[in-house]
C-alpha cells in the first residue's frame, strides 16, 4: 500500500537538485537514496516530511501519516539532556505519563547499556548520539522512518547492530535511507533511487545490483545518443548536397527536400538524450613520489599504549613494505587510532618512539578522522598558498578542481561542508607528495563518487599505506594485507571476512 506518492517532483535552488521525480513509498519498502554530496538527499527527506515545499510537483500522503525523520545533526537544545531524557522527551504528554516503558523497550532493542542511558548527550561519542536520535524518533511509533546518513560516526559493531535492528523492523513500516555507505545499503535496502538533476531512476534492487543496472542503462543511453547524432549528421550532409544541386539546377523540389532533411536532423538532435554525467563534487587525485627502499617501516615489537601509559598491545616484529596497503581491523577501543599515531610520531619525531625504525626516504601523507590537518581560522586559499608555496592563481585553480569553488576559497575552513573539507584534505595529501599514506577513516564525509575516486587513486599509484576504516566496501577494494588487533595482540589475517562475520554475529 502506498503511504507517500510523489508526482513530477522537483527542487531547484541555485541549480536543479532533482526534477521529474515520480515515486511511491509503501509497505515493505526499504529505499536507499544515493547522490553526490550536496545534491538533494537531505532536501528530498525534508520534502517527504512536509518540512520543506518542493519547487514543483506534488506530494500526497495518506491521512494522519506519522513520518519519523532522523536528521544528521543533534539539536543544541538536546546536548544537556541524558540519553534517556532525549528519547522520553519525544513522547506526547499523555503517553509520557502512562507509557514510559516504551522508552526502555526501544533502548533495549538498540542494546543501549544501562550506564549509557544516564549520560548527557554532550558526553556521548558521535555514534551513541546517532543511536539516541534514532531511538528518539522510533519511540513515537512512526508509520514511515527516514534516516539521513545513519552510519555516520558508528563503528563496525554498531553499524552491524543497526543493520540487524532495521532488518527486524515490522515490514509495514517503510524505511528510507540516505547514505554513502555502500555495504550498509546492500544489507538494508531492496530499492534504490539515484537522485539526479534531470531524471532520477529507481530500481527494485539493493545498491550494488542497482548500480550495475544503472551503468547498463547509462551505457545504452549513450550508445543510442551517439547513433542518433551520427544519423543527424548524415541527414545534414545529404541536405547540404541536395541544396547545392537544387541551387545549381533551380529545382524547387530539391529545396523542399533539403528543408525536410534538415528538419528531420533537427528533431533527432532535440530528442537525443546524452547519458547522465555526474557533475563532480571535486576531483580526488593523489601522488606517489616513489622510493627505492623495499621496507619503509620496521616494527620491533613496539608497545602501543593509551596516553596514560596503559599497554593496549604489542606489535611483534613486522615490516611495512613498499606497495603494502595494510588495513587495521579491530573493534573500537583496541588501539587502532593509537597505532596510527605511533607510526606518525615515529616518522615525524623518531627520537620520541622506541622500537620503530623508519627508512629515511619515507615521506608521510597523513589524515585523521577529524581532518585536524586542516582547519583553524585559515581560509582554503591561505592554507594552500602558504603551506605548499604555490602562487595565488595556481592555488585557486587547485582548489576549484578539488571542489572548493571561488566563493568558498576565502571563507574560513570551518564553514566548509564535511564533503568539501574531506576533498580539501585529499588535495593537501596530494600536494605533500608523499610515498607513504597513513589514513584514519579516510572515507568519512566522502560521497560514493569520492570513495571510488580515492580507491582508484590509491590503486593506480600503487600507494603504500596503513589505514583504519569502518567502510567495508572500501576495505575490500583497497587492502592487500590485514592486521587484526584483538585480545591485546596484533596478528596478520588472510582477509577481513571472518572479522566482519564475528562483528555481525556479536551485533545480531
Amino acid at each position: 500500500m502506498a503511504l507517500i506518492s510523489l508526482k513530477s517532483l522537483g527542487v531547484t535552488m541555485s541549480a536543479p537538485l532533482f526534477a521529474n521525480l515520480d515515486l511511491t513509498i509503501g509497505t515493505g519498502d526499504r529505499l536507499g537514496i544515493v547522490a553526490a554530496n550536496g545534491r538533494g538527499k537531505s532536501t528530498l527527506l525534508k520534502c517527504l516530511t512536509g518540512e520543506m515545499e518542493p519547487t514543483f510537483g506534488d506530494i500526497s500522503r495518506t491521512r494522519g501519516l506519522c513520518v519519523g525523520h532522523v536528521e544528521q545533526s543533534v539539536a543544541s537544545a538536546l546536548l544537556g539532556r541524558t540519553f534517556h531524557q532525549v528519547v522520553a522527551d519525544a513522547l506526547p504528554p499523555e503517553q509520557a505519563e502512562s507509557e514510559m516503558w516504551r522508552v526502555d523497550v526501544v533502548l533495549d532493542s538498540l542494546d543501549v547499556p544501562e550506564p549509557m542511558r544516564e549520560r548527557q548527550m554532550q558526553a556521548l561519542s558521535g555514534g551513541w548520539q546517532r543511536l539516541a536520535l534514532i531511538a528518539r524518533v522510533w519511540v513515537t511509533d512512526p508509520d514511515v522512518l527516514l534516516l539521513d546518513e545513519p552510519t555516520n560516526h558508528l563503528d563496525l559493531a554498531r553499524i552491524s547492530q543497526l543493520e540487524t535492528w532495521l532488518n527486524t523492523l515490522p515490514r509495514e513500516v517503510p524505511v528510507v535511507i540516505a547514505s554513502h555507505d555502500r555495504a550498509f545499503l546492500d544489507a538494508t535496502t531492496n530499492r534504490t533511487l539515484f537522485l539526479r538533476p534531470e531524471q532520477s531512476p529507481v530500481f527494485a534492487l539493493p545498491y550494488s545490483r542497482a548500480r550495475q543496472a544503472l551503468d547498463d542503462v547509462d551505457a545504452s543511453t549513450e550508445r543510442k545518443f551517439q547513433r542518433d547524432m551520427k544519423v543527424a549528421q548524415q541527414l545534414r550532409r545529404q541536405a547540404a548536397k541536395l541544396n547545392n544541386i537544387g541551387i545549381n539546377s533551380g529545382s524547387d523540389l530539391l529545396t523542399v527536400k533539403t528543408k525536410q532533411l534538415n528538419q528531420r536532423a533537427e528533431r533527432l538532435e532535440e530528442a537525443a538524450a546524452p547519458a547522465h554525467r555526474e557533475k563532480s563534487a571535486g576531483a580526488i587525485k593523489l601522488a606517489n613520489r616513489g622510493t627505492h627502499a623495499k621496507v619503509l617501516i620496521t616494527l620491533e615489537d613496539a608497545a602501543v599504549e593509551t596516553p596514560d601509559g596503559t599497554l593496549l598491545f604489542r606489535t611483534g616484529k613486522r615490516h611495512i613494505c613498499q606497495g603494502d596497503r595494510i588495513v587495521l581491523l579491530g573493534r573500537n577501543g583496541v588501539g587502532k587510532s593509537r597505532f596510527v599515531t605511533l607510526i606518525r610520531n615515529a616518522i615525524l619525531e623518531p627520537e620520541t618512539v622506541q622500537n620503530v625504525k623508519v627508512t629515511p626516504s619515507t615521506v608521510l601523507g597523513y589524515s585523521d578522522q577529524l581532518l585536524s590537518g586542516i582547519g583553524g581560522d585559515d581560509t582554503p586559499l591561505e592554507m594552500v598558498s602558504r603551506r605548499y608555496d604555490v602562487g595565488e592563481q595556481r592555488a585557486r585553480s587547485l582548489l576549484a578542481g578539488a571542489g572548493v569553488g571561488i566563493d568558498m576559497q576565502e571563507r574560513r575552513i570551518g564553514v566548509l561542508s564535511g564533503g568539501q573539507r574531506a576533498r580539501l584534505m585529499m588535495l593537501a595529501l596530494r600536494l605533500a607528495n608523499p610515498n607513504f599514506y597513513l589514513l584514519d577513516e579516510p572515507t568519512n564525509h566522502l560521497d560514493i563518487d569520492g570513495q571510488e575516486a580515492l580507491e582508484a587513486e590509491l590503486l593506480a599509484h600503487q600507494a603504500s599505506c596503513v589505514l583504519a576504516s569502518h567502510d567495508r566496501s572500501f576495505i575490500r577494494a583497497i587492502g592487500n594485507r590485514f592486521w587484526l588487533i584483538e585480545k591485546r595482540r596484533l596478528t596478520e589475517v588472510e582477509d577481513p571476512e571472518d572479522f566482519f562475520r564475528s562483528v555481525a554475529e556479536a551485533g545480531g
